[in-house]
C-alpha cells in the first residue's frame, strides 16, 4: 500500500514540476512580450524593476502652427537630478551656483527625491544655454542639464488638435500588423486620431540609471542616454493655426462667457484654419464626461436666417431679385401680423439687410415650384452640404480626411417635406430641417469673397520629417460639383455688404470697424426651453475686409436665451485684433 502511495506521490510532483517547468518557458521564452490577457511585456517590466529613467521625449509626433512653433508642447532647458546623488559627494554648490538656486533647496530635493526629476517641477525652472553649458561641463554623475519636452497646461485649439490615451484593445484594432508597447499612445480626437498613423512613435528618449533591490548603483553611476536616433522620427504636423490669433480668440470666447459654442477663422487666399475654438473646455480628469471633446465647429447646428444667403443666391439666378418688387413684412410667413419684427413694406435688398422672414419664405416657395430639389442645389453650389474639409490620397490611404469627424449640413430629410409648401417656406429662412456646421458657413463666407471659388477647407499643410524636409504636402482643392456665377457672388457681396451698411441692418453694429465687413446674422429657434423660454442659436457670419477679403469668420453661440447681441460683439473685437496684428 505503502509503495503506491509513494508512486502516487511521486507521479504528482512529477506533473507539477513539469507544469512549473512549462510555466517558466512560458514566462521566459514564449509569452515575453505580450504575457497573460493583459498582455503585460515581462522583459519591459523587469528593465523597469532594475533601472530609475527620466522619459526627455515620448517620441510621439508633435503639432506646430503655421509659424512652425510647438502648439501642444513646450520644450524646456532643464536641470536634471538622479535620486542616487544623496549617496555620493557631489559639488550641490557649485551647480547651485551656476543654475542660480539655493543649495540647501536643491540638497533637499534630492534628499526627499525617489525617481529621477527635474528641478522645480511640477514648474521647472528654466536654464540659459550658457547655464546648460557650464553645467554639463562638471560632469557630475546623476547631473544633467537637458532639452525636455512637456505638455502644456492649456492646449490651443484643443478640440481641434485632439487627445491622446493608452488604449490597448484599440492600438491592436488600428494597427494589426505593428508591434508597438501596449502602453503606446494613441490619437482617439481631432487631428491626433487622424494623423496617428503618422504621429506613432519609434521609441523615447530618455535618462536610464540601473540599480539593484535597494536603489543602489548596480553597474556604478553612469546614467545612459538612449535615444532611437532617428533623423526622420518623429514627424511634426505642420497646421495652419496661429497661435497667437488662436490664444486671443479664446480668451474673447470665455470673456463673452460663451458656454456653448464657439468661432472659425479661415484665411481666404489659402482657405485654410487660422483659429477654430469649440466650447465647452474638455474636462482634463474626464474627457468624455459632457460634451467638452466635441468639437462644436464640426457638427451641424440650426443657422437661421444666415440660411437666406443660400435662398438669396436662388432667388438672383433666378430672376426672383427684382428691385421694384416689394415684400410685405408686416406679416409673418403664415401670413398673420408681425408684432415684433415689423419691418414694413421692403424691397429684396433691404428684406436681406432687416432679415425679413416673409420675403424669404415667399421665395423659397417661387423656387419650390420651379424645381423641389432647388435650395439643395444651391445649398451645395455653397457648400453647405457635404464635408468641406480636406480629403484626398495619401499613401495607403485613398480617401485620407483631416477631420474625420466632420458632420454634413443638410436641407430636408425626406421628400414629403422638399414637396411641402409650409415646410418649405420655414427651410427658406433656415428653420425646419435646416443644418450645416459652423465650419461649412465659414467656408460659404470665403467662397462668396472669392467670386464663387469652392475649396476644400486645410487644418494641416503639410508633415515634416525630423530633419525638417517635407514629408507629405497638403495642397490647395476645389471642391466638386457645381458653384454660383461670378455675378451672383458679386450680387451676395453687396448684399451682404448691406446688412453692415443699411442703418437698420442686423449688422448694423460692425459699420464702424476698421475694416470694412459683410455678412450675414442669425437666430435660430432651436425647440429647447429653459425656465419657459426658447432657446436659441445665435450667428454671425461674414468676411472682411470688403474690398481686398482676407479673413472669413463665423461665431455662433449655441441654446442661449434670445437677449443679448454676444455674436456680434466677439465679431467686432476680433476683427479690431486681427487688424492691429495686421
Amino acid at each position: 500500500m505503502w509503495r503506491k502511495r509513494t508512486v502516487g506521490w511521486l507521479i504528482l510532483c512529477m506533473v507539477c514540476l513539469l507544469l512549473l517547468i512549462a510555466r517558466l518557458v512560458q514566462i521566459q521564452l514564449l509569452d515575453t512580450e505580450s504575457f497573460s490577457k493583459h498582455n503585460v511585456n515581462l522583459l519591459e517590466e523587469s528593465v523597469k524593476q532594475r533601472t530609475q529613467e527620466l522619459v526627455i521625449d515620448s517620441g510621439r509626433g508633435d503639432f506646430l502652427d503655421r509659424n512652425g512653433e510647438l502648439l501642444t508642447h513646450k520644450k524646456l532647458r532643464v536641470l536634471v537630478l538622479f535620486p542616487f546623488l544623496k549617496k555620493i559627494d557631489w559639488d550641490a554648490e557649485k551647480v547651485a551656483e551656476i543654475a542660480g538656486i539655493s543649495n540647501q533647496a536643491l540638497r533637499n530635493a534630492v534628499e526627499n527625491a525617489k525617481k529621477p526629476f527635474a528641478f522645480g517641477e511640477p514648474y521647472p525652472i528654466e536654464l540659459t544655454t550658457s547655464q546648460m553649458e557650464r553645467i554639463n561641463a562638471l560632469k557630475i554623475p546623476g547631473v544633467f542639464a537637458v532639452e525636455k519636452k512637456f505638455e502644456r497646461a492649456s492646449v490651443p485649439a484643443e478640440q481641434l488638435i485632439g487627445l491622446t490615451g493608452e488604449n490597448a484593445s484599440l492600438l491592436k484594432k488600428r494597427y494589426p500588423e505593428k508591434e508597438l508597447p501596449e502602453k503606446t499612445q494613441v490619437g482617439v480626437s481631432g487631428l491626433e486620431e487622424s494623423f496617428d498613423e503618422f504621429l506613432l512613435p519609434e521609441g523615447p528618449t530618455k535618462l536610464v540609471y540601473h540599480v539593484d533591490g535597494g536603489g543602489a548603483p548596480l553597474f556604478g553611476i553612469n546614467v545612459k542616454y538612449v535615444d532611437p536616433a532617428n533623423p526622420f522620427y518623429p514627424v511634426n504636423v505642420r497646421t495652419t493655426i496661429d497661435q497667437t490669433i488662436q490664444q486671443k480668440a479664446e480668451e474673447l470666447v470665455d470673456q463673452y462667457k460663451i458656454k456653448k459654442g464657439g468661432l472659425v477663422l479661415l484665411n481666404i487666399e489659402d482657405n485654410s484654419v487660422l483659429a477654430m475654438v469649440s466650447r465647452p473646455k474638455i474636462n482634463k480628469k474626464n474627457p468624455y464626461e459632457g460634451s467638452g471633446i466635441t468639437n462644436r465647429m464640426l457638427k451641424q447646428e440650426i443657422m437661421g436666417s444666415v440660411f437666406k444667403t443660400v435662398v438669396a443666391a436662388a432667388a438672383i439666378e433666378h430672376n426672383l431679385d427684382d428691385p421694384t418688387r416689394i415684400f410685405d413684412c408686416t406679416k409673418k410667413i403664415n401670413g398673420k401680423p408681425e408684432r415684433k419684427y415689423n419691418h414694413g413694406k421692403l424691397n429684396f435688398t433691404e428684406s436681406f439687410a432687416r432679415s425679413c422672414n416673409r420675403t424669404f419664405g415667399e421665395l423659397a416657395k417661387e423656387l419650390q415650384k420651379k424645381d423641389p430639389s432647388i435650395l439643395e442645389e444651391y445649398a451645395e453650389k455653397l457648400s453647405l452640404i457635404g464635408s468641406v474639409g480636406w480629403k484626398g490620397e495619401i499613401y495607403h490611404t485613398d480617401d485620407f480626411r483631416q477631420f474625420p469627424n466632420e458632420d454634413k449640413g443638410r436641407v430636408f430629410l425626406s421628400d414629403e417635406a422638399r414637396k411641402d409648401a409650409n415646410f418649405v417656406a420655414m427651410s427658406g429662412i433656415g428653420q425646419h430641417e435646416v443644418r450645416a456646421t459652423p465650419l461649412a458657413v465659414a467656408n460659404m463666407m470665403a467662397t462668396i469673397a472669392r467670386g464663387g471659388q469652392k475649396e476644400m477647407v486645410r487644418a494641416v499643410s503639410k508633415i515634416q520629417y525630423k530633419n525638417g524636409t517635407t514629408m507629405v504636402e497638403f495642397p490647395e482643392k476645389n471642391l466638386s460639383g457645381e458653384s454660383i456665377s461670378p455675378y451672383t457672388a458679386m450680387k451676395l457681396q453687396k448684399l451682404l455688404r448691406e446688412v453692415v451698411l443699411n442703418p437698420n441692418g442686423t449688422g448694423r453694429a460692425l459699420s464702424s470697424l476698421p475694416y470694412s465687413v459683410a455678412g450675414k446674422s442669425g437666430t435660430a429657434e432651436t425647440g429647447k426651453y429653459e425656465d419657459g423660454k426658447q432657446l436659441h442659436n445665435k450667428w454671425f457670419a461674414g468676411y472682411f475686409p470688403f474690398e481686398k477679403p482676407k479673413y472669413a469668420l463665423v461665431v455662433v453661440n449655441l441654446d442661449v436665451k434670445e437677449t443679448g447681441n454676444t455674436v456680434n460683439l466677439i465679431f467686432a473685437d476680433m476683427v479690431k485684433m486681427l487688424y492691429e496684428l495686421d
